[in-house]
């Protein structure tokens, strides 16, 4: 086989490892349970959108807790960078308020328009706005809980490490993607432009160290195999530096249905949000 043939035949198999949309006979009706549970969420609870940044895409849906100095859940949407918004990630909001936690789901650019550097870049700074912020929104900021799902993961995951981390009392990441090497030879790398750079830079396997807060590392037992080699892997690092950390799989999910539980006490990924946002400082 050619060197050319041989790089196409690599692509196919890492995005059999890596496209979930390829598992399911058709993801528009997940989407659409995002966008319907998040409207049900504005229509019924207090909310206020939170810029952050210049671009009009860099913008927070804020969602006050009951009570003040109380903990607060970030929620970090995936979409392989391209898709979805804050507008479709605020299912959470009704549980996790209702149980007494503030809660917020962070927008930010997507690609083409923007590169996966600046995407991270935007979600550093938007958690580290709302943590700055912490008593304007009546929020205690030693109870921050990070929540990512796919991408998002990886958003979130690198708020946590590198140069001035955002202080969480712990994350609880999703299908998570916590070494890009393998993305880079994959449609979604061609599609976003993914480089080398930004597979080092980006990655929050390769940024792990020690001191990190308590990690909740879960995924669906229906998924590509790549998410469970990108779980094994960050699960393996992180204790061997001594980090917290915890692995799920949850039983009959797929990546797209695990996180619609994050906001429910009785979940299992809810119930992991719940016990890392009400434990004691």
């Amino acid at each position: 086989m050619s060197e050319g043939g041989l790089a196409a035949a690599r692509a196919g198999r890492l995005d059999r490892d890596y496209l979930p949309g390829l598992g399911v006979p058709s993801v528009q009706p997940y989407l659409d349970r995002y966008a319907d549970r998040s409207a049900a969420a504005r229509a019924e609870l207090a909310w206020r959108t939170v810029p952050y940044g210049a671009d009009p895409a860099e913008r927070v849906h804020f969602f006050p807790a009951p009570r003040p100095n109380a903990p607060l859940v970030v929620f970090v949407h995936g979409g392989y960078w391209q898709l979805l918004d804050e507008w479709s990630s605020a299912y959470g909001a009704p549980g996790l308020v209702a149980s007494g936690a503030a809660f917020a789901a962070v927008g930010y650019p997507l690609a083409p328009r923007a590169r996966v550097r600046g995407i991270t870049e935007s979600v550093r700074e938007a958690v580290r706005a709302l943590v700055d912020d912490a008593e304007g929104l009546g929020v205690d900021p030693r109870r921050v809980v990070l929540v990512g799902h796919s991408v998002g993961a990886q958003l979130a995951g690198m708020c946590l490490v590198g140069p001035d981390p955002v202080p969480a009392a712990g994350a609880v990441l999703l299908s998570g993607l916590y070494e890009l090497e393998p993305l880079r030879h994959t449609s979604v790398g061609d599609e976003v432009r993914l480089s080398a750079d930004e597979v080092a830079e980006c990655g929050p396997a390769r940024h792990l160290h020690a001191g990190l807060p308590p990690l909740v590392l879960a995924r669906g037992v229906h998924e590509p195999a790549g998410f469970d080699a990108q779980q094994r892997l960050a699960a393996g690092r992180a204790a061997a530096l001594g980090v917290p950390v915890t692995e799920l799989v949850v039983p009959d999910r797929n990546h797209f249905d695990l996180p619609l539980g994050l906001g429910d006490p009785d979940d299992p990924v809810g119930g992991a949000v719940h016990a890392l946002a009400f434990a004691t400082p």
